[in-house]
């Protein structure tokens, strides 16, 4: 996992754009920015916890965004029926995206979460804002706008932590 320079490439979103491209362009910048956060770090450094009793890693957010992405494009977007566990979490371990980590390893999970990315973005590819979902979270109907503009917020959210712990593991800090 040990990079010496970045691969990630992580475009600014448009100024003026329509909503669809605008909201696109937020989610993608925030996934790379989750990426970025993450890039040159040895396994170790990305399983490094934040602070006790905290099981935060910059590791397990990359697990815990493709546990998300996986949910809301594949379960509630398109109606698909998944295993009742989830990748990374059972009812054993509700937290496992988080909790289990120290034995995981980082190029597949990077790569699960990458899987899931390319999944969410052919799905939606030419879709509605408006459309509807096939599956129900809440027993609920949720619109492709609500859940593009909640994956905006969910990585923004991750990405404070993510800034966080990649300052705390080797000093960087930026955007």
């Amino acid at each position: 996992m040990t990079n010496t320079r970045p691969a990630t490439v992580r475009t600014s979103p448009p100024f003026a754009a329509d909503e669809a491209t605008m909201l696109g362009a937020w989610l993608d910048f925030h996934r790379a920015t989750l990426a970025l956060k993450c890039e040159g770090l040895s396994a170790e450094q990305l399983r490094e916890r934040a602070c006790p009793p905290s099981s935060l890693s910059l590791l397990g957010l990359v697990r815990h965004m493709a546990e998300v992405e996986r949910h809301w494009f594949r379960q509630v977007l398109s109606g698909q029926v998944l295993d009742p566990s989830g990748r990374y979490w059972t009812e054993e371990f509700p937290d496992g995206d988080f909790d289990l980590v120290d034995g995981a390893d980082p190029v597949a999970d990077t790569a699960a979460w990458q899987e899931e990315v390319a999944f969410a973005r052919s799905v939606v590819q030419g879709v509605s804002l408006d459309t509807v979902s096939a599956g129900r979270w809440h027993d609920s109907e949720v619109t492709l706008r609500w859940i593009l503009v909640h994956m905006i917020e969910e990585y923004a959210r991750h990405n404070g932590h993510a800034d966080l712990l990649r300052e705390r593991i080797d000093g960087s800090t930026g955007e």
